[in-house]
C-alpha cells in the first residue's frame, strides 16, 4: 500500500483550493491526482482535519470469539470435516463460517491436519533405482519407506532362483 501524502503537502493543496482555485488546477499544480484533492477537500469540510486516515493494522479474526468452542469440538472429534464443523458452529452460535475460512483459521492457530507425514516420489512406481533401494530421501522408519521398513511398492522384486 502506498504511503499517505505528507501533512505539509495536504495543507498547501487545501490552501490553494480554499484560495479560489479549482481542484483540477490544484491537482495539476502539485502533480497529484484530482481524486486525491477532491477527497481531501471533502474530508476537510466534514471533519475539519487534513491528517490522513490510519492505515494498516491487524484485522481481527471473526472466529476468535468462538475459539473455545472450535478447539473443544476438534479435541472431541479429531476426524471432523470442515463442513461439519461449520454446520455445528452455525447451530451453536448462529455464526456462519465458510469451511475454507475455518480451515485457514485453524492453520493460523497451529492446527494442521495432514493425514500422511511422508509419501512416495511416485504413486505408480519408484522413479529411480536409488529411491527403490533406499526409499525417498525424506523417508523415515515410521512411514515404512526406508530400507528398514520396505513398502510394497518400493520393495525390490524377487530374483528367480
Amino acid at each position: 500500500m502506498p504511503k499517505a501524502y505528507s501533512l505539509d503537502l495536504r495543507q498547501r493543496v487545501a490552501r490553494v483550493v480554499e484560495g479560489g482555485r479549482s481542484c483540477h488546477a490544484a491537482a495539476a499544480h502539485f502533480s497529484v491526482s484530482v481524486s486525491f484533492v477532491i477527497r481531501l477537500m471533502k474530508s476537510l469540510r466534514a471533519t475539519g482535519r487534513l491528517a490522513p486516515k490510519p492505515s494498516g493494522g491487524r484485522r481481527h479474526a471473526k472466529l476468535d470469539p468462538h475459539r473455545a468452542f472450535l478447539l473443544a469440538r476438534i479435541a472431541e472429534k479429531a476426524d471432523m470435516t470442515m463442513p461439519e464443523l461449520s454446520a455445528e458452529l452455525a447451530a451453536a452460535s448462529g455464526t456462519k463460517a465458510d469451511p475454507a475460512s475455518l480451515s485457514r483459521w485453524l492453520i493460523r492457530n497451529g492446527y494442521r491436519f495432514k493425514k500422511k507425514l511422508c509419501w512416495r516420489a511416485s504413486k505408480i512406481a519408484p522413479t529411480s533405482k536409488r529411491h527403490a533401494r533406499n526409499g525417498p530421501p525424506h523417508a523415515s522408519r515410521e512411514c515404512g519407506l526406508s530400507r528398514i521398513g520396505w513398502s510394497f511398492s518400493t520393495r525390490p522384486e524377487r530374483q528367480p532362483r
